[in-house]
Order: structure tokens, then sequence, then C-alpha cells
């Protein structure tokens, strides 16, 4: 079985590389489920309910987010009818939306989680006991692979979280920070992990803003409007194999491909 992963689609190259680098890996690879972070598809910020469709169009099974999930208000009323739209399970009950989707895919059912880091974020319960003491507790028996994209800024936050559930999930993979690390590996207990998948957008830019507008930020230390960056668009993300019988991963695979 092979899940793929789309890295942080950001704005209208992102969803562009998103269209373009999900056909190509189709063509190369028999896919059985793909998984994406669409936190900053509309604008770099956030998503509307149309880009979402869209994105699900395209064959994307689950869509994943975090804490630009909340940049757009359309959407709100969007997560609570739209069950394959994840925004982080850590944020407080009282948000519309849910943390945990699951999907099937050659007979196996699969939960995609979605989980928030607390280490320079917004505050949110602790990602580390929800996961121990509600997620897994109520996925238990439920599901055949369980899948996590655990959206942090800090890399200890994402390393130790790897740890702390290594051989309770099948794959942990981080986002947010845009930038593709090159510590994929399976832990000892089975549990593949990789730091940030990358982004799925425009590279001549700063995490997918237009660098003359993050380097003014940077020198001048006052707001300013950010934009999408436009060029050298590449999709990046990590292609799984999974031994069905086994129900683990046997390789992961990190992937950047320049689209435009």
């Amino acid at each position: 079985m092979k899940l793929l992963f789309l890295a942080d689609i950001v704005g209208k190259p992102g969803r562009q590389a998103a269209e373009a680098g999900l056909a190509a890996m189709r063509s190369e690879h028999e896919i059985d489920f793909v998984v994406a972070n669409c936190e900053n598809a509309a604008g770099g910020f956030g998503v509307t309910p149309e880009i979402a469709q869209g994105l699900f169009d395209l064959g994307i099974d689950v869509l994943t987010s975090g804490n630009h999930i909340w940049d757009k208000r359309e959407v709100y009323e969007y997560l609570e009818k739209e069950a394959r739209l994840l925004r982080p399970a850590n944020y407080p009950p009282e948000n519309p939306g849910r943390g945990v989707a699951i999907g099937r895919a050659r007979g196996l059912s699969i939960a995609v989680v979605n989980l928030q880091g607390r280490v320079f974020m917004p505050a949110t319960d602790c990602p580390f006991r929800l996961m121990s003491r509600r997620v897994l507790r109520e996925l238990d028996g439920k599901t055949d692979l369980i899948f996590v994209d655990f959206h942090a800024e800090a890399t200890a936050e994402k390393i130790a979280f790897g740890w702390y559930v290594d051989g309770r999930v099948t794959a942990v993979v981080g986002t947010h920070t845009h930038v593709q690390t090159a510590d994929a590996r399976i832990l000892p207990g089975g549990t593949a992990y990789l730091t940030d998948a990358g982004m799925t957008g425009a590279v001549d830019g700063v995490i997918g803003v237009k660098k003359e507008l993050a380097i003014e930020r940077f020198l001048k230390q006052t707001p300013n409007r950010f934009e999408v960056a436009t060029g050298n668009v590449h999709c990046m993300g990590v292609l799984y194999e999974i031994d069905e019988s086994a129900r683990k991963v046997t390789r992961l695979e990190p992937f950047d491909r320049v689209i435009a």
C-alpha cells in the first residue's frame, strides 16, 4: 500500500503545484491514499470552502491544517460539515470541526490525526496528553493505521512527540516550518518519522512569502502585508510504502519535485 503526503500547500502556486505533483506521482506510483496540509492554501493564510473542495476534487482523501485554519471565517461552518477537513484536535472542543478523520484504502482503515505543538505557537491543550489519553483510546481497535500530522514550530517538540508515540502510530510527519528536513527514518518501535515535510509552493521566497516583504519585516520590525511568492514552484511531501499485513511503514521517501 502507498500513502502520499503533500506538504503545506501555499497559495495559488501551491494549489497548482499540488495538482501537477499529484498527477506526476500517480503516474509513477500506485497511490492508494492521499493526505495534504492546506492551512495556507488561500492566499497563504487559511483555506476557504471552495479551495478545500477543489483540493478534494484532485483526489486528496483528507486535508489537515494548523493554526492558520482559523484565518478565513467562512470555513468555520464548512469545518462542521466536512469530516475530511481537519483542524488540530487539541484546540478547545467548543471550536468547530474535528481533529481526526478515518478513511479506507485497500481494505484497511486509516485514521488521520491532526495535532498542534505548543512551543512558539498559540495556546492549546497538550498534544502529548491528548494523544495518549483520548485519541489513541478512542481509536483503539477501530483502525488499522494511524497517520499523524504534527503541526509545530520547534524541531525538538516534533522529535520528542515522535519518540513519545513510537510503536503506537504508523507515521508522524511534521508541518508548519515549510523547510523539508533530512531526518526521515523508521523509529525502533516501527513508527515512520520526519520532522518537516516542507512546502508545496514557490521556493523563491521566504517560506512561501515574497522575499522582499519578509526581508522588510526583519529590517523594520514592524508589520507589513505579506503576499504569496510566485517563483520556482515545487511540490514537496513524503511517499510511504506500507506492509498491509504487518500494518507498518517499510519505507518512507521525502520528495521535492520542481513544477515550474
